[in-house]
């Protein structure tokens, strides 16, 4: 890649990021972000207040397994609903301010456009979500003893489980990100394509081992440092090795990627229409 088409790209990230995180679009996605630190604030202050909580936040074991089930909806739904927000604005907001055209008639290759701005979604969606979770946790494992809590995140297990949500956090905002990113450039009204994925996410653990791999939720989970029972009606299935699992999510991100250049090339503005 040129120097200029890597400081057109920059250029194009460091004004859509600050549009990702500053502008009233961005007010659900802090909403969404808020969700599992008021839970783990909610659980610190009922203990602190009333001696009272759920019985594993009494050890950092049971604080680890209890974070991991709290992770689950951090990913499923916090993560992905941030995503949909975030990825699907990237163009279809421009689309809507009416503003896309002036992108169109700068000197810059669309293709560029396209990276710069899936890369402020991205550098947006990590910096809240990572933040979110790592606050989440620092709050739960706090509750079970502060001392304990250092003790297990810096000397024990903690810090590699911490390591691992975080890179988990970050490969699920790139997953999630290159899918809405070529959703919201192929379809209309997006909200459709967006809740069967979100349905089918869901359903992954009760598909057949082949189906599951049609996913992104499958990869991120073989990444978690704490396996989970999924339950007595889920399908067994082999995780995927991280030596596959993270190359897999770059090669797909680096495909839609493509995808949406070859769009975008061909993509033309009526404002009319919307």
């Amino acid at each position: 890649m040129s120097s200029l088409r890597w400081r057109q790209i920059t250029a194009v990230a460091r004004m859509e990021v600050v549009k990702n995180l500053f502008a009233w679009r961005a007010a659900p996605i802090y909403l969404l972000a808020a969700m599992p630190v008021f839970v783990a604030g909610l659980i610190v202050i009922v203990g602190i207040l009333f001696g009272d909580g759920p019985e594993e936040l009494e050890s950092v074991g049971g604080t680890a397994l209890f974070f991991a089930h709290l992770y689950q909806f951090i990913l499923r739904f916090v993560v992905y609903a941030g995503c949909v927000w975030i990825f699907m604005n990237l163009f279809r907001g421009e689309v809507l301010d009416r503003s896309l055209h002036y992108y169109f008639l700068s000197p810059i290759r669309r293709e560029v456009l396209v990276v710069g701005k899936f890369l402020s979604g991205w550098l947006a969606a990590a910096v809240l979500f990572t933040g979110s979770m790592l606050i989440t946790m620092f709050l739960l494992y706090a509750n079970a003893g502060p001392v304990q809590a250092v003790s297990y995140l810096l000397s024990g297990p903690g810090f590699g489980q911490m390591v691992s949500y975080v890179w988990v956090t970050l490969l699920a905002c790139l997953g999630y990100g290159a899918v809405f990113l070529i959703i919201g450039l192929f379809f209309r009204n997006p909200i459709v394509p967006a809740l069967l994925i979100f349905m089918w996410e869901q359903l992954n653990p009760f598909l057949p081992a082949l189906l599951k791999k049609i996913s992104v939720i499958f990869y991120l989970k073989s990444l978690l440092p704490v396996a989970l029972d999924e339950g007595p009606f889920a399908v067994i299935a082999d995780p995927v090795p991280a030596w596959l699992a993270v190359p897999g999510l770059l090669v797909f991100t680096t495909a839609v990627l493509v995808a949406a250049g070859l769009r975008i090339r061909r993509m033309e503005i009526v404002y009319g229409a919307d």
